[in-house]
């Protein structure tokens, strides 16, 4: 006989709902008898009026109707296209609240997939747990690492509040916009969120305002030179994306114009018509990506005119930034995160330290300031090519680095007798690579800083770390990224031993 249990909501339903919590892309999160709903634009603490749009087995999605009762964290957005980007999701929470909710996140994560006991005032986890499952779900597909739910909690850690920013707007220095076609005419802006349909923007809030202005007026030079938008169905017309970047601090910017074939018809035109508009504009190059794919950019990049990189800086630190090259898109913030990494790091001028995943040498470079020998290992070649550049550009002659996967290079290091003081990671979204962790336990650092781009890897990995020797200390959770759900974080460990 089956038990199966029948949702208590059909779809179309008119139902409502108190919200709990927030989902781990923003929605609200509500409960009917037991059942999670999520509703895109609820807030925790409202009772909302939703029509139920998606029916699943344990959970379902509704639309927001009406709010019965209305949060005090909420605020209204003031993005005019805000309902219809799925590029912010959360600008109608008020900041103070969001860099609360981030910080719940992190230590909702830290516990339920850690098993890490967090320590401090306001620890909460109401309301979360449902975020909490998506991750866990996320994690269980990820390279067939499955959580161990039983392991024993560990001895209490500290999740600091989120470090905000005191103007949370006008904060990115790159704009990547993909270009098409409505109506007759070229439109560049977001997608919609799970959509490729893009939405028309002429100005994006949290983008630099000269981002926004160069993406409007290269809109306007390629419509008044007739240039096609590329289709993606079809695989026909030119003009791909227009990626923007500023430096913050020496006001240069790049333009980049990712097509669908070599040719750019009336080249200098444009190049002439985006110079005269842009005294700031040093550098102006095409991409040529002529592959069925949602990559944005393709193997092939030359210089129209200008420079070939733009140079910003981190601190005291001078980079040199080509088209393709990886720099954090929020600088302010960017040498929040790299303080707090290197005051993890504890270095007295006498440490060696190991980067993992160094990319372009940022982090490499700024912990080089205090350290006695930095090494980097990266797998993209093309990053380490612009590392030792950077290194050369700032006469850093402690410095050195290695294309390869750090958990076949580190143990390489380690047998010519290179010890670590301190291993320092900054992995991609899904986390480092077990056989690194690994390698870092049989390595036994001082120190361990990691720093984290999801919340959810982190406490899976830090559960690893943990069960090799090492305690977590502190986790501070950066807000890289306000008005949307992401959040950076940076742990500090420190070898204890096993017992």
């Amino acid at each position: 006989m089956s038990t199966t249990k029948n949702p208590p909501v059909t779809k179309n339903m008119d139902v409502t709902v108190e919200i709990i919590g927030i989902g781990h892309s923003g929605e609200g999160v509500g409960r009917i008898n037991g059942y999670t709903l999520f509703i895109k634009g609820a807030l925790p603490g409202e009772k909302v009026r939703a029509k139920v749009i998606k029916v699943k087995k344990n959970y379902g999605y509704g639309k927001l109707l009406d709010i019965v009762e209305k949060s005090e964290s909420r605020t209204e957005a003031p993005c005019d296209i805000y309902n219809q980007c799925g590029g912010c999701q959360l600008q109608h929470m008020e900041y103070s609240a969001q860099l609360e909710w981030k910080r719940q996140r992190v230590i909702n994560n830290l516990e339920r997939i850690g098993k890490l006991v967090v320590v401090g005032e306001d620890v909460n986890l109401e309301g979360h747990l449902d975020a909490d499952q998506s991750d866990r779900e996320k994690l269980n597909e990820n390279k067939g690492k499955q959580l161990n739910t039983n392991l024993p909690l560990s001895n209490g850690i500290t999740a600091l509040p989120t470090l905000g920013m005191d103007n949370p707007w006008n904060y990115r220095n790159k704009a990547q916009v993909p270009i098409g076609e409505h109506e007759g005419g070229l439109v560049g802006g977001f997608y919609a969120q799970g959509s490729h349909r893009i939405i028309d923007m002429d100005i994006c809030l949290i983008q630099h305002d000269l981002n926004n202005d160069v993406i409007r007026e290269v809109k306007n030079i390629a419509q008044q030179l007739e240039i096609l938008a590329y289709d993606e169905v079809s695989h026909k017309g030119l003009l791909r994306h227009v990626v923007v970047k500023i430096a913050f601090h020496t006001n240069e910017l790049m333009v980049v114009l990712v097509t669908n074939g070599e040719r750019l018809p009336k080249q200098e035109q444009f190049i002439t018509k985006i110079r005269d508009k842009f005294s700031q504009v040093v550098s102006i190059c095409q991409n040529i990506n002529t592959k069925k794919t949602n990559v944005i950019f393709g193997d092939q990049t030359r210089t129209l005119w200008g420079k070939e990189v733009i140079y910003d800086y981190i601190g005291d630190v001078k980079f040199a930034i080509s088209a393709r090259s990886f720099y954090q898109v929020n600088p302010v913030q960017t040498k929040i995160l790299y303080e707090k990494a290197l005051e993890y790091a504890g270095l007295t001028g006498e440490e060696t330290v190991i980067d993992a995943y160094c990319g372009i040498g940022t982090i490499s470079l700024f912990l080089a300031q205090k350290a006695k020998k930095v090494y980097g290992v990266e797998i993209v070649k093309e990053a380490i090519e612009d590392a030792k550049i950077n290194a050369e550009l700032n006469g850093m002659s402690n410095v050195e680095f290695e294309v390869g996967k750090a958990e076949e290079v580190i143990p390489k290091w380690k047998d010519q007798g290179i010890e670590a003081d301190v291993i320092v990671v900054d992995p991609p979204r899904k986390g480092c690579d077990e056989t690194l962790l690994q390698t870092i336990i049989a390595m036994k650092p001082k120190r361990v800083v990691y720093v984290s781009c999801d919340s959810a890897t982190l406490a899976r990995d830090l559960r690893i770390l943990e069960d090799g020797g090492f305690k977590t200390e502190q986790v501070q959770p950066v807000d890289m990224f306000p008005h949307t759900v992401h959040v950076e974080c940076v742990g500090y460990l420190v070898y204890q031993g096993i017992d």
